[in-house]
């Protein structure tokens, strides 16, 4: 792998981490904002399934936690491609991963799920992805003629 194609999967996995990380907060800080069980005839019952003041949190982490995962998955597929058209789908594929990425992140901000310097942080890491993964695919189109 060259240098750049080093520094871009450095990236994605450090992008992945915070997502992860993000995800994993994210759910203990709903999980603690109200109990997961109830009190029944002076016992505690545990909640079976998700409780529904967790189920958009948890549903928009999931969402982020696949997309921003899978930019890093598919950008290594991309480093190990049988062909330059290979490559040039799998860079694709990442794109499109790193820009849902950023629909889950601004989600989380309109919901208030994540403050505005969590949100300003996280989502200028993927701007920045994206604009790396953009660069990559253009030059790619060039080299091989727009297909």
């Amino acid at each position: 792998m060259s240098s750049i194609a080093d520094a871009i999967q450095a990236k994605c996995l450090a992008f992945g981490d915070r997502v992860i990380k993000l995800n994993d907060y994210l759910l203990k800080e709903a999980a603690n904002a109200k109990p997961t069980y109830k009190i029944v005839k002076g016992k505690r019952v545990y909640e079976k399934s998700v409780p529904v003041y967790l189920q958009s949190v948890s549903n928009l982490c999931n969402q982020l936690l696949r997309a921003g995962t899978s930019i890093g998955a598919n950008n290594a597929e991309a480093t190990n491609a049988v062909s330059k058209t290979d490559y040039r789908s799998k860079s694709y594929i990442a794109l499109k991963e790193a820009r849902e990425s950023l629909f889950w992140i601004e989600l989380l901000h309109r919901n208030n799920y994540i403050d505005d310097k969590q949100y300003s942080s996280i989502y200028g890491d993927c701007e920045e992805l994206v604009k790396i993964l953009v660069a990559r695919c253009k030059k790619l189109d060039q080299e091989l003629g727009g297909k």
